[in-house]
């Protein structure tokens, strides 16, 4: 989502034919379609929802967001713009909540390494600590990095946080090479000349280094520009029309260690980054599309490091995109090749991907976060669409993408539990969403293009630090 100064529901509030040779997967007319009622769950025949979770103690109320998700062991680590719950999943189909941190500041986008979490801070609050207010205030306001000490599950504690031009977005997890520090990088956006701590131009991100044995040490080491020449202009016009959001600064990067590669949905544009010096990345290939893309929002690479995804966040996740009027190539996924090697490695177009069901106009649905399915030999994955619910879909042909299976809910009833999936990553057998409104789901998919993921067992997973399965 990139509405990161306001809250999500004033958001959702405020917003109420392929081209030649391009490969499109499409959807049926919305005259042909049943909707479903308003809250009923509906999947495909592969697809079982098995239990919802909806917020609860001081993460409840309309305050409550769910967000992203990290996974350590046999717990999923659920953020929301109110702080995080700590899920036991070890029975999946009966999860309970370990612990809950009470820690406002949006978006709260999460990640694990061992026994810390980290937690972004993307709106001005009046100081670091887990009792700040909002702040209006221009000149005096923190916003950034937290960071919390999860070896007691049951009672996390906050450890250290570190302020950065403006705040955290989103961030990403990469570790270093020699397993004694993991660097964060954090995305962030939204300049003003206005704003003491994140005036334009802001086309960078921030790099923090955190020692794993002494994480309160945890501090800024670079500030990398990516965009030395400013990065897309952006063009404007409108969810209908089409317009695209000018860089400064990019919306999520998802990083490939082992390849010392990275990816990033940097609002304008797509790019990749050499991150062979983890304090020092590299862009060295820009990808732009004017026609389609309004705001590149995330990135998936696939298991081979030879294809991302990349979504569209048309309309700020706020907007009805996923129905006729809009079409089958906006809104949607973007299936990209890299072709070449090192530094003439090249992002080529293949292919859009978009939910095949039209959404109401009344639904705010888009391409969001998602992770891969650990299938060797295929390119699998499975993605949150906001109201239009989770998909799951295979591209290992990158010009003939298909959809497998989903899961949805019709219109929310109540306008403060709507809002949709956020995220949906699968972790062990099973598919975890985040929904914004709703809270916690788990879902399970039978199906023979996915059943031989169940043998893969993670230990640890943030979805935008990939690690290769075995081909």
């Amino acid at each position: 989502m990139h509405f990161s100064k306001r809250s999500r529901r004033a958001a959702l509030a405020l917003l109420g034919v392929a081209a030649a040779g391009l490969s499109v997967v499409g959807g049926p007319s919305a005259a042909a379609q049943d909707f479903p009622a308003d809250d009923e769950i509906v999947t495909s025949a592969n697809v079982s929802h098995l239990v919802n979770v909806p917020p609860t103690g001081p993460l409840s109320g309309p305050s409550s967001v769910g967000t992203d998700l990290a996974f350590s062991g046999d717990h999923a680590i659920v953020g929301n713009y109110l702080g995080f719950t700590i899920y036991d999943i070890k029975n999946p189909k009966k999860p309970t909540i370990t612990s809950q941190v009470l820690c406002p500041g949006a978006q709260n986008d999460i990640s694990v390494s061992g026994n810390l979490v980290f937690l972004s801070t993307d709106s001005r609050r009046t100081d670091d600590s887990c009792n700040s207010a909002s702040q209006s205030d221009p000149e005096k306001y923190w916003e950034g990095m937290k960071i919390f000490d999860i070896s007691d599950k049951a009672n996390p504690k906050y450890v250290a946080a570190v302020a950065t031009d403006c705040g955290s977005h989103t961030h990403t997890l990469v570790p270093d090479k020699r397993g004694k520090d993991v660097y964060l990088y954090v995305s962030s956006y939204g300049p003003s000349a206005a704003l003491a701590k994140c005036k334009p131009p802001h086309d960078k991100i921030t790099i923090i280094k955190v020692p794993i044995k002494n994480p309160s040490a945890a501090a800024i080491v670079a500030t990398p520009v990516l965009f030395p020449n400013g990065g897309s202009p952006g063009k404007p016009g409108t969810v209908e029309t089409g317009y695209v959001v000018p860089t400064s600064g990019c919306h999520d990067i998802t990083v490939f260690p082992a390849k010392n590669l990275a990816a990033g949905a940097c609002m304008g544009e797509g790019v990749l980054m050499d991150i062979s010096d983890r304090e020092k990345p590299r862009v060295f290939n820009t990808v732009r599309d004017d026609d389609h893309f309004a705001f590149w929002h995330s990135a998936t690479f696939n298991n081979d490091g030879t294809k991302v995804v990349f979504t569209d966040e048309l309309g700020g996740g706020g907007a009805a995109t996923c129905n006729a009027k809009i079409g089958p190539t906006r809104g949607a996924n973007g299936i990209y090749d890299i072709t070449g090697r090192g530094d003439e490695r090249k992002l080529e177009f293949r292919s859009f991907f978009k939910i095949d069901r039209h959404q109401t106009d009344e639904e705010n649905c888009v391409a969001h976060n998602g992770s891969l399915i650990p299938v060797p030999g295929k390119d699998i994955m499975v993605q949150a669409w906001y109201m239009g619910g989770v998909q799951v879909f295979d591209f290992t042909d990158s010009r003939a993408p298909k959809q497998i299976g989903f899961f949805e809910r019709g219109p929310a009833a109540d306008p403060n539990t709507g809002g949709g999936v956020w995220s949906s990553y699968y972790y062990n057998g099973y598919i975890y969403a985040s929904d914004i409104g709703k809270g916690f789901d788990v879902i399970e998919i039978n199906d023979p293009a996915t059943n031989v993921a169940r043998g893969h067992k993670w230990t640890e997973l943030n979805v935008q630090t990939q690690y290769g399965y075995g081909r």
